[in-house]
């Protein structure tokens, strides 16, 4: 069963993502954006994701995809770890996640199969 050591595994094997605690829980950035973060009850991450493609994630799978109230407004989606079929589509997730907050520097050499 995929969990938050594996979110925090995949996190950490993308190039200069780093751990960061805030508002107690893990976050994960790079370049000091960040691009992930683990809430308190392990069971979900939040990633990046661009409001007009997230409506249609939870339109099209709202058993893995939710945005709680108080982020309605933002660019984040909650995933239900549980939820996801395999590791390779949460490494799919976190990596197009990653890729909105790298900078360009990052992105031109980035090759998905050779880091995550």
């Amino acid at each position: 069963m995929i969990d938050s050591s594996d979110v925090r595994r995949i996190a950490l094997s993308l190039p200069e993502t780093v751990e960061k605690e805030a508002w107690e829980m893990p976050t994960f950035r790079v370049a000091g954006k960040m691009f992930i973060t683990v809430p308190d009850d392990e069971t979900s991450c939040a990633v990046r994701c661009p409001i007009h493609e997230r409506h249609e994630l939870i339109a099209a799978e709202p058993h893995k995809f939710w945005v709680p109230p108080h982020e309605a407004g933002s660019h984040w989606v909650r995933v239900r770890l549980a939820a996801l079929e395999d590791l390779d589509e949460l490494r799919d997730i976190l990596v197009d996640s990653w890729k909105q907050a790298a900078p360009a520097r990052l992105l031109d050499s980035f090759r998905p199969s050779e880091n995550a």
